[in-house]
């Protein structure tokens, strides 16, 4: 049995487990992630960070080639792999800043599977550029408990699929019960994270769009907050808003609040997504073979 150092760090109640592996030695099974995700029996998380040099894993070659030096290794509490984590990129770059290991001043490039991201300090803690998003075409009825009827989804990709469901009011998201995973018809070939969403009246003050949002993530369950989803939700809102919708939105969550930008760039829209990371304590574990 091998003894880890890791961090335990949050983003608005999204918790990660965070292990350094820089030269890429650990490997980690699904039963293992797992373990260590677990809320009654490991350290409990919605998912592990794991902290590698881009250089020393197959799938960081893209990233170095491209000059980042770090690669966020995501994987779900169930531990499967997941191309993005919103929440979890400004997480692991306060990770890095904190302990020494990078520089967020100019901007700091990580790879992940969803491509290479940018973080930069930000007023409510740190912003990420998710990078090109897209509205897919065609509904997706979702049926969730505390729904009398299935409702329509807009599917959006920022770097991971989600499914956005407008509800009627905030009576109807506090009457979810998202202990069950909600089923998508037609159900993605890579499955997706199903977003509920109530906007906030008025839905735009000062030029700023805001809506209240829950989540059901894929491989994890509800958790208090997810980031790409967040930013999915905004993206989603202003899409049915039309071309009058404004590019700045908040988004809270349980687990606090969040914001949102839409930037225009070369290759077209970008989203950008900020809030707090912090890192909460730190420790050994044994972990099982």
């Amino acid at each position: 049995m091998a003894t880890l150092a890791f961090t335990k760090g949050h983003g608005t109640g999204n918790d990660f487990v965070i292990l350094a592996d820089p030269d890429g030695e650990l490997e980690l099974s699904d039963a293992q992630v797992a373990a260590l995700c677990d809320r009654h029996v490991g350290i409990g998380a919605d998912g592990l960070l794991r902290v590698v040099r881009s250089a020393a894993i197959a799938e960081g070659a893209d990233a170095a080639a491209s000059g980042a030096e770090w690669f966020m290794d995501y994987r779900n509490a169930d531990g499967s792999l997941a191309e993005m984590c919103g929440n979890g990129t400004r997480v692991f770059a306060r990770y890095l800043a904190d302990a020494g290991l990078a520089s967020i001043e100019a901007g700091l490039r990580i790879g992940t599977r969803a491509g290479v991201k940018t973080i930069t300090r930000a007023e409510n803690g740190f912003e990420v550029d998710l990078g090109l998003w897209r509205a897919e075409e065609g509904d997706i009825l979702v049926r969730a408990r505390g729904l009398g009827v299935a409702r329509p989804g807009q599917a959006i990709d920022v770097g991971n699929p989600h499914v956005v469901v407008a509800l009627a009011g905030e009576a109807e998201l506090e009457g979810l019960d998202l202990t069950s995973q909600p089923t998508l018809d037609p159900h993605p070939a890579a499955g997706a994270n199903v977003e509920f969403v109530v906007p906030a009246e008025p839905l735009v003050q000062n030029g700023v769009g805001a809506i209240r949002m829950r989540v059901y993530e894929r491989g994890v369950g509800e958790t208090l907050s997810c980031g790409t989803g967040v930013a999915a939700s905004a993206l989603a809102v202003r899409f049915w808003a039309g071309s009058a919708a404004p590019d700045r939105w908040t988004v809270d969550v349980p687990g606090g609040t969040l914001g949102v930008r839409v930037v225009r760039q070369d290759d077209g829209e970008h989203v950008l997504l900020s809030g707090p990371a912090t890192l909460v304590f730190s420790g050994q574990v044994t972990l099982a073979d």
